[in-house]
């Protein structure tokens, strides 16, 4: 906690200075974020960061290898269809990036099997990718090309789900709202971008 705390004493003597304007105005007339960024919770991973932003310009959800579930309202409890209901619903983003990332240990359990002390609650949250995971079996052996597709396929398990909610398909097709999938390289820094011929290209 100590070095949290310094952390924070950092934050107040140089980016609240620095952002005091931005905050000012961010509190007095609510945020208004251009994108929904859906990423993964690994620590390596900070959209902030990766797509240097600063306050008020991202909404972003984060979870167990960026996935998001089907629409199923239902009296369960939904943390991350609820996050993308108040930035689409609420908020009207006009774009949604989905950014899954290298070394993701979320695919890897999908593909290898989770550890048994992780069983609580990681398996069945992967299991929403089991179709990524048929079709990385059905495409290669190959033990670390397998987990290099399974990040990508699952970025578009998400990108398929995400249009499963009424609301978000429908403002899809109106032209309101754009769907992206990108992936990070942790080891050299690079962001991959998904293209319309399905396949991910690295950014200039």
């Amino acid at each position: 906690m100590d070095a949290l705390i310094e952390g924070y004493r950092r934050f107040r003597t140089g980016a609240w200075p620095k952002h005091k304007e931005l905050y000012d105005t961010l509190a007095a007339h609510g945020q208004s974020p251009r994108a929904l960024v859906i990423a993964c919770s690994d620590s390596r991973v900070d959209p902030q960061l990766i797509f240097d932003a600063g306050p008020g310009e991202l909404f972003v959800v984060r979870n167990v290898a960026s996935l998001v579930p089907p629409y199923m309202p239902d009296s369960e409890y939904h943390g991350t269809s609820a996050a993308i209901e108040f930035a689409v619903r609420a908020l009207e983003v006009e774009r949604i990036v989905v950014m899954g990332h290298a070394q993701c240990g979320g695919v890897n359990a999908l593909l290898n099997g989770t550890p048994a002390h992780l069983g609580d609650f990681i398996e069945n949250w992967m299991r929403m990718a089991a179709r990524a995971r048929e079709r990385v079996v059905a495409a290669t052996e190959d033990p670390v090309e397998r987990q290099r597709l399974g990040e990508f396929e699952t970025v578009k398990v998400s990108l398929e789900n995400l249009m499963t909610f009424p609301w978000i398909r429908e403002r899809v097709e109106a032209g309101k709202l754009t769907l992206h999938g990108s992936y990070f390289g942790v080891a050299k820094g690079r962001l991959w971008v998904l293209g319309p011929d399905g396949a991910f290209a690295p950014v200039d």
